[in-house]
């Protein structure tokens, strides 16, 4: 890692003052594919290949970001540690030098548009403000883990780069939603397809009047919140106070002093649940088990008829090749606060840890999830081929409860919220 002087940062970095007590969203000279190469570098989560898929895309796409993230398969072999974490970096830089990516000349704002078959949303790529993350500016709903911080700050100051937005709400802003509206109306720098029916564009944001306009906005919010990335944003902020006190010359503009974020307006999140799948009733037969549900809930057999829940704190079940609703008795129950209110809380505090011995939601093997954009067909057909006893959905949490759960500093359960959009890695990067 290069530490920048005041001058070059002032000048290169971020051509604005930045002043401590104002929210910095800020705009950056982002690495990116050259037009042609957008839409064959453009990946989704690693996590979300299947082997089979994975394998053909590092054969036959030689352009794939997934060979920067994957860069043992050059090699045909499995690569861990900080071994991985150099070659990531070897990879990136083959990409640099062959011209698939280039970096911008003068710092930009990026709007990034995604359009699926049920839905479209836009947002804004920048660089977000660590400090702001560890002020309490930028406000979180969940617990982390403290190796996965550090693994994952060890990676970013070997490989010096971030790739995976940190995926930011705002309230909706008049100013920004027309300034982004009328950029749109220009051809993108990006527009392309992707196998599974989603069109992504990207536009930059590049005069000095309209980026001035948009940071301005920012400025004037209080607060916003994390969607998706709690774990990103930490290290990230991790690695600017650890960097700030290797550097003498630290000045607070420094590229390290800020993390890749995509900001989305809160109409433009996408909220989904998980259902929950247990493989046992813990010891409890199936008769047992309703009758202790029956203290905190009102239960009624639906049979064979699929049903979902249509108001907070009501829930489904399914049990032994039936359907069962669970209302929650609200003259026994107690909200104490936002978090009590909580249906993923209610569901952990009543049924999983006190009836069927579930502590660690995280770690437990005895418990799976499925996310909302999957159909409870898939929670019905895994409980019915015995993989699993029981499973329990809900509906979705909404953007103002989390944001009372984040204001009131309190934490969410695991797997409370699956937030849409998620983008493609490869297509914008931050150097620090």
């Amino acid at each position: 890692m290069r530490f920048l002087s005041s001058a070059e940062t002032t000048e290169k970095s971020h051509p604005f003052e930045i002043h401590k007590n104002l929210t910095k969203i800020l705009p950056f000279k982002a690495v990116r594919p050259t037009r042609e190469y957008a839409g064959l570098v453009a990946s989704r989560s690693y996590e979300d290949y299947g082997d089979d898929e994975l394998k053909a895309q590092l054969e036959y796409n030689p352009y794939s970001f997934l060979h920067i993230i994957n860069p043992g398969y050059k090699f045909q072999h499995e690569i861990g540690g900080e071994k991985r974490f150099g070659m990531v970096k070897n990879r990136y830089l083959e990409f640099k030098e062959d011209h698939i990516f280039k970096q911008d000349d003068e710092p930009c704002y990026y709007i990034y548009k995604i359009q699926t078959r049920e839905a479209s949303c836009c947002g804004i790529i920048a660089a977000a403000s660590a400090e702001d993350y560890g002020r309490d500016v930028i406000r979180r709903h969940e617990d982390t883990i403290a190796h996965r911080e550090e693994l994952f700050k060890d990676y970013l100051k070997v490989v010096g780069f971030n790739t995976e937005p940190v995926l930011l709400t705002y309230p909706d802003d008049t100013t920004i939603n027309e300034l982004l509206n009328e950029r749109m109306k220009s051809r993108p720098e990006y527009e392309f397809a992707t196998s599974n029916k989603e069109t992504h564009s990207l536009w930059l944001i590049d005069d000095n009047e309209n980026i001035k306009k948009i940071k301005a906005r920012f400025e004037t919010m209080e607060k916003i919140y994390i969607a998706d990335g709690h774990h990103r944003s930490a290290s990230s902020w991790l690695l600017a106070k650890e960097s700030k006190e290797s550097n003498p010359r630290h000045t607070g503009k420094e590229a390290y002093n800020f993390f890749m974020s995509y900001l989305i307006s809160e109409s433009n999140l996408r909220i989904f649940e998980f259902s929950r799948l247990i493989k046992d009733l813990n010891g409890h037969s199936k008769e047992e088990f309703l009758i202790l549900l029956d203290e905190w809930f009102r239960i009624e057999n639906r049979g064979f008829e699929i049903y979902r829940p249509s108001k907070k704190h009501h829930f489904n079940m399914y049990l032994d090749g039936e359907f069962y609703s669970l209302y929650l008795r609200k003259t026994n129950y107690k909200f104490t606060n936002s978090l009590s209110e909580l249906d993923s809380y209610i569901l952990y505090e009543k049924i999983l840890k006190p009836v069927l011995g579930i502590e660690d939601l995280r770690n437990d093997n005895r418990i799976s999830y499925i996310h909302g954009r999957n159909d409870l067909i898939e929670l019905k057909t895994r409980v019915d081929n015995g993989e699993f006893e029981v499973g329990f959905g809900m509906l979705p949490a909404e953007i103002e409860e989390i944001k009372q759960i984040a204001d009131e500093n309190l934490t969410m359960p695991p797997k409370s919220t699956y937030i849409e959009p998620k983008l493609r890695s490869g297509l914008t990067i931050y150097e620090f």
